[in-house]
């Protein structure tokens, strides 16, 4: 066996196909069949399962997945780190990111990041909390941006910063004017909320639950552009961190009217990495100007509640 055969395993394990593995790695399908069959003869197990549905892989098969995977990552990270040093400074840096800050401001700290590192290429992804935190642990992403961060496990937190989860409404809505909302009048009305799999929902649900309200939640969505958009229609309400509707509130779209619920006060947005795992050059360069850009983007959304 050579390196080559666990590549071959890596790949088919990923697309679940060897046909898919073998186009993405210009071979043939025989030869990633037959280092397979080889490794399932040296480890004295079969690691994949063909099922009407496609390729599926065993226990074993599992163990071996995530082993290569944080191999191959891991190699990856060393040889961006020897041209780094030969003053190259090559590489990607992997983000997943939630939806609100992907709209303006990571685009503006790329950019500026950017100016001085042109070769650094990005992989920006936009998901739910959860989706975030599991990237991280299966080491599909560098750096993560999560809402409502407390209690994932391996996930360490490089910055957080308060981020209160505010009442969005028309400024033709009934509560525009309102300095405060209760919990009970946001749930009298129509509202527009992410789905269960973002922090930001579980927040709210776990508040609603706690205080036996039955909320008419008219829309669920994995799309916060769509949850603000109802809301400017004067129709229904929306909840957001301010930072999520910076341009909405800016150009009078929306206000942000605050929650009279602690939970909603103390809500916070993380940049987070996992514990375990050794940045590239790349990325610990960006994580640091992100840090810094990050709580000076939080800071200033202050002024547009």
């Amino acid at each position: 066996m050579n390196l080559n055969t666990y590549k071959y395993f890596n790949e088919v394990s990923e697309t679940r196909s060897i046909r898919r593995a073998a186009d993405r790695l210009h071979v043939a399908p025989s030869a990633i069949s037959r280092q397979i069959a080889i490794l399932e003869q040296s480890l004295g197990t079969m690691l994949l399962e063909r099922t009407n549905t496609g390729i599926q892989l065993t226990p074993a098969g599992v163990v071996l997945e995530r082993f290569t995977r944080h191999m191959f990552r891991d190699m990856e990270r060393v040889q961006e780190s020897i041209r780094s040093l030969k003053g190259l400074r090559l590489g990607e840096v992997k983000i997943w990111v939630i939806e609100g800050l992907i709209m303006d401001f990571l685009p503006r700290t790329i950019a500026d990041f950017n100016e001085q590192f042109p070769a650094i290429k990005f992989s920006v992804y936009s998901e739910s909390s959860d989706r975030i935190a599991e990237a991280l642990t299966r080491d599909e992403a560098d750096i993560g941006i999560v809402y409502n961060p407390k209690g994932r496990s391996g996930i360490e937190i490089m910055a957080q910063y308060s981020e209160p989860v505010m009442c969005l409404v028309s400024p033709h809505h009934d509560f525009a004017n309102r300095e405060k909302l209760s919990l009970a009048e946001i749930c009298s009305q129509q509202i527009a909320l992410p789905v269960t799999s973002f922090g930001l929902r579980q927040l709210f649900d776990q508040a609603i639950a706690r205080n036996r309200f039955a909320p008419d939640i008219v829309v669920s969505t994995n799309n916060l552009e769509l949850t603000k958009n109802l809301a400017i229609t004067g129709r229904t309400l929306a909840i957001a961190p301010v930072m999520a509707a910076r341009k909405e509130l800016s150009d009078g779209r929306l206000r942000a009217i605050p929650i009279d619920y602690p939970d909603f006060a103390e809500a916070t947005s993380a940049v987070c990495i996992h514990r375990d795992r050794q940045l590239s050059y790349a990325a610990n360069e960006f994580l640091k100007r992100l840090v810094k850009a990050f709580k000076t983007a939080t800071e200033s959304s202050n002024h547009l509640r």
